[in-house]
């Protein structure tokens, strides 16, 4: 027995070491380790109010001030999660007041201007006062005043840094915020994207790299620092045009693919791009807009809220998608509000109408085969009874129409209404876009070879019969909205705002700084 109990201590003797040796290092496994800030800051401003800083207390005051301050923070969970995890400590201020260059950040952001951004955006006179008070031993004087001032400068510049890297690098608005007519594929920033504040060891390296580079986006900045000269603008139409301009070049909803189809909605115009160069240009005809008149102030746009804008019914949405077939000889299969606004309306005055125009009418799915037995003056005509147009020299789609993924029932089509393409004001569609060039678009497309020999015959075709044709490999298609640019030589080219869309933006950008 006694034997036995020697056996078991010794047994357990060791055991016990174990779990005191653990017991020891654990502790010190979940404390981190913290920075010694009254070195770092005393050092750099020679200011004895820093001289007997307490970490631990720091980090209580640190805390607390964020937990006030959440509701005024933009990305209030990621910083109470990033210094939670750090110990509460100031990192900003740690990694980069010894090195001078919190004094070169409020230097970027008070230029931020230069974006076509109200410096009040990003606190910046208020982060430039705050970091001079640093180095001033009459503002700051005692250590109360010191913790105090501290966590304010980390939390400020952390919140302000954050939201300049995010403007910078994707845009200071949400266009599907703010545009209720908006589909186009757009990354906005995330955590990691948010997080390379903290990780930037040089913070002036860091700003450098993330000013936006690309030369439409610079010819703009100059434009907008050198003022309205040769224009013929006011300096306030100027401005607002350029700072929406400026925004859109921010968002990332740039085409990455070396091919592709671009339409600028405000210029009316249609580009194939490939390796950055237009290989074939033409007019288009877009959706009918609200603003034709270009006024300052539209009546379908509700600013109380400002929670989005409200488009008219015919404006041609912005989207991205990728062309994946044409359908010659098209079928148009007529929307509703169309039916009802207009064909139903038309038959009702003109007997002949329909079948002048190559218009089939279906009931439940099945052809009317006598049409003028139907009283087309009945307010639910046009959403009893659906219409199709078949192929022919009459329909409104022309000889050929591109197809391409989205819900908002869009493409582009040919059209045998070809005067529209000399008016100089050609938002006057029903939302497509109507192209000027088919056969060459198409040619671009699919290139020479089978396919468009057949596209070809079929659209001089004298008997057309409606027939479709698959693209491989599919281009994408970009249906934008842009108001100015630099064109080849390198000179401002200014669209007229059809569809508001500049104001909408210019209001959302204003109300950035109400308050401040």
């Amino acid at each position: 027995m006694i034997k036995q109990t020697l056996a078991n201590r010794k047994t357990i003797f060791p055991f016990l070491l174990v779990l005191i040796a653990f017991a020891v290092i654990l502790p010190s496994c979940k404390k981190k380790v913290r920075s010694d800030i009254s070195k770092v800051l005393f050092a750099e401003t020679k200011n004895k109010a820093f001289k007997n800083l307490n970490a631990d207390t720091f980090a209580l005051i640190f805390k607390r001030l964020i937990a006030a301050k959440k509701t005024s923070l933009t990305n209030p969970k990621l910083i109470s999660s990033y210094y939670e995890r750090n110990d509460y400590e100031p990192t900003l201020v740690l990694q980069h007041l010894p090195k001078g260059q919190l004094k070169a950040v409020s230097d970027y952001l008070g230029r931020s201007g230069e974006h076509g951004l109200d410096p009040k955006i990003f606190n910046a006179e208020a982060i430039k006062q705050m970091v001079n008070e640093f180095y001033d031993k009459r503002e700051i004087k005692s250590p109360e005043q010191a913790y105090s001032e501290l966590a304010k400068l980390e939390l400020t510049m952390a919140n302000a840094l954050i939201n300049y890297n995010n403007a910078l690098q994707y845009g200071i608005l949400s266009p599907r915020k703010i545009y209720a007519n908006y589909y186009t594929e757009t990354k906005r920033p995330d955590s990691t994207t948010m997080l390379q504040v903290f990780a930037a060891k040089n913070i002036k390296s860091f700003l450098d790299s993330i000013q936006p580079k690309d030369p439409q986006y610079t010819a703009l900045q100059t434009a907008l620092h050198t003022g309205t000269t040769g224009t013929g603008m006011n300096e306030i139409d100027f401005n607002r045009i350029l700072k929406a301009n400026l925004e859109r070049l921010r968002w990332k909803n740039k085409p990455t693919q070396n091919k592709y189809v671009q339409v600028n909605i405000a210029d009316f115009n249609l580009d194939v791009m490939e390796n950055g160069k237009s290989i074939l240009n033409m007019k288009v005809c877009v959706g009918e807009g609200r603003n034709k008149d270009f006024t300052a102030e539209l009546k379908e746009y509700d600013e109380t809220g400002l929670s989005k804008d409200r488009p008219f019914s015919r404006e041609t949405p912005q989207l991205n998608s990728m062309i994946h077939s044409v359908q010659v000889n098209p079928v148009w299969n007529i929307p509703e509000s169309i039916a009802t606004n207009e064909i139903s309306k038309y038959a009702a005055k003109d007997r002949f109408y329909l079948s002048n125009k190559n218009i089939d009418v279906y009931e439940n799915g099945k052809l009317v085969e006598d049409p003028e037995t139907i009283d087309f003056s009945a307010a639910d005509a046009g959403s009893k009874y659906t219409f199709k147009q078949r192929p022919g020299d009459d329909n409104s789609l022309g000889k050929i129409k591109f197809l391409f993924k989205n819900d908002e029932a869009v493409y582009l089509h040919d059209t045998p209404a070809k005067s529209a393409f000399n008016l100089s004001m050609r938002a006057v569609s029903h939302g497509c876009v109507r192209v000027e060039k088919p056969l060459e678009l198409a040619r671009v497309l699919f290139g020479e070879g089978e396919k468009f020999t057949t596209i070809d015959k079929q659209m001089q075709s004298e008997k057309p019969e409606a027939k479709d044709i698959v693209l491989k490999p599919q281009v994408p298609v970009y249906l934008t909205y842009f108001t100015v640019w630099a064109d080849t030589a390198g000179k401002l080219q200014f669209r007229k705002d059809v569809y508001g869309l500049d104001i909408v933006l210019d209001s959302y950008l204003q109300r950035l700084t109400a308050g401040k």
